[in-house]
């Protein structure tokens, strides 16, 4: 059984409510709810609304991802890739993205801006120990399976 995702709209002229764009789609578009565009200079960064509010059922989460057209086309990611919206949150979701690209991107009302994807989570039992496990692996860190 499906998750239900509850939606409020915070302001009455917003975009349409998101959706998914196709029946294999695993993300609900995302749109932005702008009185005006913004254009983000290259490198900068904006919280941009997108005029709702949700409700995520408990055990689940919110993931905003960046689009993939708008990220190969413009530049246009997130700087917080993924971003988590917890179950608990009910204040307007805000995409914080940032422009990568060369150019100036401009991002108007209705833009569809980011993608949210409704997953599990498992909620670990946190416990403090005086060693780890030891593995093949160890300690070694960033590349170190690369070498």
């Amino acid at each position: 059984m499906n998750p239900v995702l509850k939606v409020r709209r915070l302001r009455d002229t917003g975009p349409p409510l998101p959706s998914y764009q196709s029946p294999g789609a695993s993300g609900i578009d995302l749109m932005a709810d702008l009185d005006l565009p913004v254009t983000l200079a290259p490198m900068e960064r904006r919280a941009i609304p997108t005029g709702i509010a949700i409700a995520i059922p408990s055990g689940y989460e919110g993931q905003i991802r960046p689009r993939s057209g708008r990220a190969f086309n413009d530049g246009l990611t997130m700087v917080n890739s993924p971003g988590t919206i917890d179950h608990d949150y009910r204040g307007e979701l805000k995409v914080l993205a940032i422009n990568l690209g060369a150019n100036p991107v401009t991002v108007s009302r209705g833009d569809r801006i980011a993608q949210l994807i409704i997953a599990p989570v498992a909620r670990a039992e946190i416990v403090e120990v005086a060693d780890l496990d030891q593995t093949p692996r160890g300690s070694g860190g960033f590349g170190h399976t690369g070498r």
